[in-house]
């Protein structure tokens, strides 16, 4: 993953792009019918039951938005909520929370939605080894977002973006000759050019697992599309000499068979392409 300076970048980017979109040249709704000097009081309610997330970011949209907003947080990120929880209150000119509200409350809603689902794949992986790692599958634009929520519901990061890890898959594996060829070019490539990033590998069967390990340097294995007995045999071939990751059509009911196969990763992309939103207002009282 990216550096903490690099990732709060992208979420300032995020910020700024969003009340941009949103905002324009101005909210008239509220400049029109509310006084500029006009205080007010808002809470966060929650209106569903799930893993709250984007609590943190909240707090930074509303300071971008005014410095003068007060935020009294009563639920943490990564906390269980139920219908009826108030997880904060932000007070301040009225004027700027209307601004900030639909920012917070896109960004919380989806956030929360992911921590949920990714907190439901962990709890059953509990007992395992085995860590559930999220994908590039994202929505454009807000991937900050999203890969910051699979952490808050206790799973792992992968690569942030194309340009902090290498996965050589199946494409790249045939556009460059064969798996020795792809691996051996992206070795060199990264030496000529100074770049210290790791190098994860698609296998498609035993037989690539088996080339894959005759050329060193590969940090992790990505297991694809495998069975489970094809799986533990892969995972004993491999054994110390790297790290294991499954993928490929993983879902809830097959998900603890893969882990029970002795890998240590599991992706998926449904942790942020296959979620419903939790449903959150922020009501001014």
């Amino acid at each position: 993953m990216i550096s903490e300076a690099q990732f709060q970048n992208e979420l300032d980017l995020i910020i700024k792009n969003a009340i941009r979109e949103d905002v324009g040249d101005g909210d008239h709704t509220s400049l029109s019918c509310i006084p500029a000097s006009a205080a007010g009081k808002a809470k966060l309610l929650v209106k569903d039951e799930g893993i709250i997330a984007g609590v943190a970011f909240a707090k930074q949209v509303f300071n971008y938005v005014d410095a003068n907003l007060k935020v009294e947080t009563f639920i943490n990120d990564g906390e269980k909520v139920k219908f009826g929880d108030v997880v904060f209150h932000v007070s301040g000119k009225s004027q700027s929370i209307l601004m900030a509200e639909r920012l917070v409350l896109n960004a919380m809603q989806r956030m929360s939605a992911i921590a949920t689902k990714t907190a439901f794949f962990v709890n059953l992986l509990k007992g395992t080894s085995t860590k559930i790692l999220d994908t590039r599958k994202t929505t454009p634009g807000i991937r900050a977002l999203e890969k910051w929520a699979v952490k808050i519901g206790g799973g792992v990061n992968h690569r942030f973006a194309l340009y902090d890890m290498v996965m050589i898959k199946d494409n790249h594996i045939d556009f460059a000759g064969g798996i020795t060829q792809a691996i051996t070019k992206t070795k060199n490539y990264l030496a000529e050019k100074n770049i210290d990033i790791k190098i994860i590998v698609e296998a498609r069967s035993l037989a690539e697992i088996k080339e894959i390990l005759s050329v060193p340097g590969v940090y992790r294995i990505l297991i694809d599309n495998f069975n489970f007995e094809d799986t533990k045999k892969a995972v004993a071939l491999i054994g110390d000499t790297c790290l294991t990751e499954s993928s490929g059509g993983i879902n809830e009911k097959t998900i603890r068979n893969y882990a029970e196969c002795g890998v240590d990763f599991i992706s998926s992309g449904a942790l942020t392409h296959s979620v419903y939103n939790l449903d959150l207002s922020l009501k001014a009282f």
